[in-house]
């Protein structure tokens, strides 16, 4: 399934709540786009985003608490 791409020029990205203190290994979401997860390399801000449907990241954020 395609979607239509998102304009993430405004986004307002956070970092995980897991990631370390050292500023390495980071990823980052962006929050105000309903439905939608935007997630990015810290490490890379200019790169790629994938652009995940909320119901995928939950499940996938999910499996993760499970395997802590």
């Amino acid at each position: 399934m395609r979607y239509a791409p998102v304009d993430l020029s405004t986004a307002r990205w956070r970092k995980s709540s897991y990631s370390n203190s050292n500023g390495g290994e980071c990823v980052e979401i962006a929050d105000g786009f309903p439905g939608l997860v935007p997630v990015r390399d810290s490490k890379n801000p200019q790169g790629p985003a994938l652009v995940i449907p909320a119901e995928a990241w939950a499940a996938f954020v999910g499996c993760l608490k499970t395997q802590g």
